[in-house]
């Protein structure tokens, strides 16, 4: 099957549903790479954290008992089992990891895959876990405007040498290097990410409502203009989630390819899919309604 809607559709793998089981990773990239689906998109949490009695409060959706696969393995081992299906982290916290491992990491794996990873990157919400992860949470904005920079620098150079006020490299370098920097595009809700996006991404991931998508797509395209950035080249996925059926998806996606969006993530998290196979069914409906 091939899909066919005028702009690249992948999926979101859906890891907190499915119990961190390795069947369900094989079976599910197994099927959305037949089903016609470009890509995978997979979220990323090195630690989840009890957000009982915390101050401050921990907002975000996730805690101890959510499952998530680190991407770049996960990445890694479908890699070896498919041919064509690509890859995408939405998003890889960047600033609580370092900057070195990441740029090695991302490397080896467009390196092994054949230029099929797609690096996005955002700052995170969880405090507790760049704790633990020995990063300071509140520097982190900061921390991912220099990381980005110097991650292409490793990506392009036989040896770097930088000191900024995160990371200092005295004349060294990884190798292989990837054929081509890795892209880098930025995921986030606020008017930084957006900014961080014109001047460093090489594309942008959104979530959340449509109307919201669409107010912060029409602000990012303004930011482009203003920076003179050309909108052409420039990427911009959006995470599709309707509980509305699979012909309101396709008509999302469609809708997102007349805003000028260029890829297209489906969702199938929270639609009360109780397994694997429920979610494979549902995603060969969707890429029916697209093709």
């Amino acid at each position: 099957m091939s899909i066919d809607a005028g702009i690249q559709v992948g999926v979101v793998y859906p890891q907190i549903e499915l119990n961190g089981d390795p069947e369900a990773v094989r079976s599910l990239a197994d099927a959305v790479e037949a089903q016609g689906y470009r890509h995978l998109v997979a979220y990323d949490h090195v630690l989840g954290a009890d957000h009982a009695n915390r101050e401050p409060e921990l907002t975000g959706p996730y805690d101890e008992d959510d499952p998530f696969h680190d991407p770049f393995v996960l990445f890694a081992y479908l890699a070896g089992r498919s041919e064509t299906l690509e890859f995408a982290s939405g998003i890889l916290i960047l600033p609580q990891r370092q900057t070195a491992l990441v740029a090695k990491q991302a490397a080896d794996l467009a390196v092994l895959s054949g230029d099929r990873f797609r690096m996005g990157v955002g700052v995170g919400w969880n405090p507790v876990e760049y704790d633990a992860l020995g990063e300071d949470f509140s520097t982190r904005g900061r921390r991912a405007d220099e990381q980005i920079g110097l991650l292409r620098r490793y990506w392009s150079e036989r040896t770097v040498s930088f000191a900024g006020r995160f990371d200092r490299v005295d004349r060294a370098g990884i190798l292989p290097r990837p054929l081509q920097p890795v892209p880098v595009w930025i995921g986030g809700f606020g008017d930084a990410s957006l900014r961080r996006a014109v001047a460093l991404g090489d594309g942008f991931i959104f979530g959340g409502p449509r109307i919201g998508v669409q107010r912060s797509w029409e602000r990012l395209k303004d930011l482009l203009h203003e920076a003179g950035r050309p909108l052409d080249g420039f990427g911009a996925e959006y995470l599709i989630l309707s509980n509305k059926g699979p012909g309101d998806v396709a008509a999302k996606v469609q809708q997102w390819r007349a805003s000028g969006g260029t890829h297209a993530g489906i969702v199938t998290m929270g639609l009360g899919l109780d397994s694997t196979e429920a979610h494979i069914d549902y995603l060969g409906l969707v890429a029916a309604a697209l093709s």
